[in-house]
């Protein structure tokens, strides 16, 4: 068993370059299936499992992948039809493998994907994906694990309202709505960094969008989409962990690659805080010599509020607060596992409905804790960062889907990281 090892005590310094985003690439990836002419070919991809695990999604679909991680790129092909069924093996690993259910309903009128998994951080319906494709003219079908969607004609434009903004939902419903026919409509769309991006390379493609980065979007379908070439943003999630893990160890790291733009919450927070952080043109400096940090109150929200993702992770930093910081989680109901975990480090926290309670400072003491889920396992070797002592980090599968060489990326920083097999 692969373990994460940590030795607490030591200030990061000097400069991490910040990999390409994960949820950005995966459904950026994903809209490359809808190129009929053409290959596309995609940079600064992250070297991450998950990518391994899309790419033998899209070969199991008859598409051509040249994936080379040691040079951030990968190459599709997918100009052949797409055989219409994505097996439980890939969906059910990984969540945004649900994602090519619009490319394949959008080309070959039918498509048949297992229910989707990832981490357990609670309930992430599909109810908003089939509502769209239904709107759009797709009958959906739920039997045996399995998600069947058919277009008896073309789909069709249409004016689709999500109750919610979900952003897999849409993603997925922008990708079916490309190759539709007329207009469509989406009001209350999801407004992340990572769907601008993918609408950049959809229009790289030939796609007709409008109103990007708002919360409503109108489509014009065309007959076909051409490949092309696009570089993945930069992982906000990826950035905040090296700027928190450089506060909470009274560090000065230079985070390259950290766009303010994309992380306006976490910076406000980090500031209110006492913490020093200075934008850059390529990146963000944060530096933090204070002992003392004031309390904050987060809660999470749809882009542009505070981003969940980032929820486990800032908790550590609230830690070193001098007295209660309340983080309240409105998107995933189970997303406190973590708490446990720090909990056993000697964290003082208490869960009330869906906000936590974290008082400080706290005076960790290393020992052995699990990651529940990706973010969790990021927000632990945080913690063991400032953490009295060694702690072990098990179950670091979970880290692996989302972080690049996090352990070495570390290590240049100063800090006493490494990964051991026991």
């Amino acid at each position: 068993m692969e373990k994460i090892v940590v030795k607490g005590g030591v200030p990061l310094i000097g400069e991490v370059q910040i990999s390409g985003a994960k949820n950005a690439a995966l459904p950026i990836l994903a809209a490359g299936l809808l190129a009929t002419e053409g290959t596309s070919k995609f940079y600064n991809v992250p070297k991450l499992s998950d990518i391994k695990t899309i790419s033998k999604l899209f070969e199991s679909l008859g598409v051509k992948v040249d994936y080379k991680p040691e040079e951030n790129t990968l190459e599709i092909d997918a100009r052949k039809p797409l055989l219409t069924e994505a097996s439980f093996e890939f969906v059910s690993k990984m969540r945004a493998s649900f994602l090519v259910l619009g490319p394949m309903l959008a080309r070959e009128k039918k498509a048949k994907v297992a229910m989707p998994g990832g981490c357990s951080i609670g309930s992430r319906p599909i109810d908003q994906h089939l509502k769209g494709f239904e709107i759009l003219g797709a009958k959906i079908i739920q039997d045996a694990g399995f998600v069947e969607a058919r277009a008896e004609k073309e789909l069709e434009g249409a004016t689709i309202f999500f109750d919610f903004p979900s952003v897999g939902a849409t993603q997925n419903v922008i990708m079916a709505s490309c190759l539709a026919k007329g207009k469509t409509t989406i009001v209350n769309a999801a407004q992340e960094p990572e769907i601008e991006d993918m609408i950049n390379f959809l229009t790289k493609m030939g796609a007709k969008i409008s109103g990007k980065g708002t919360s409503v979007l109108e489509i014009e379908g065309v007959d076909k989409l051409t490949g092309a070439e696009h570089t993945i943003m930069a992982d906000r999630v990826e950035a905040a962990t090296y700027m928190i893990a450089a506060a909470v160890t009274k560090g000065d790291v230079f985070v390259k690659g950290a766009l303010y733009k994309d992380n306006i919450a976490l910076v406000s927070k980090m500031r209110e805080m006492g913490i020093s952080i200075e934008v850059l043109q390529d990146g963000m400096r944060v530096s933090n010599h204070l002992d003392i940090l004031k309390p904050i109150d987060v809660k999470t929200l749809p882009h542009p509020g505070f981003l969940t993702d980032m929820q486990s992770i800032v908790s550590v930093l609230t830690l070193l607060g001098e007295g209660v910081s309340t983080i309240t989680e409105t998107v995933f109901e189970n997303r406190f596992m973590h708490v446990e975990e720090l909990r056993r480090m000697n964290a003082k926290i208490r869960i009330e409905g869906r906000s936590a309670l974290i008082e400080g400072p706290a005076r960790l003491e290393g020992t052995t804790v699990r990651a529940t889920d990706l973010r969790a396992g990021a927000a632990l070797i945080i913690a063991g960062l400032i953490a009295k002592g060694t702690t072990k980090i098990i179950d670091i599968y979970h880290i692996d889907r989302g972080y690049v060489d996090i352990e070495k990326k570390m290590r240049k920083l100063g800090a006493h990281v490494e990964r051991i097999e026991e």
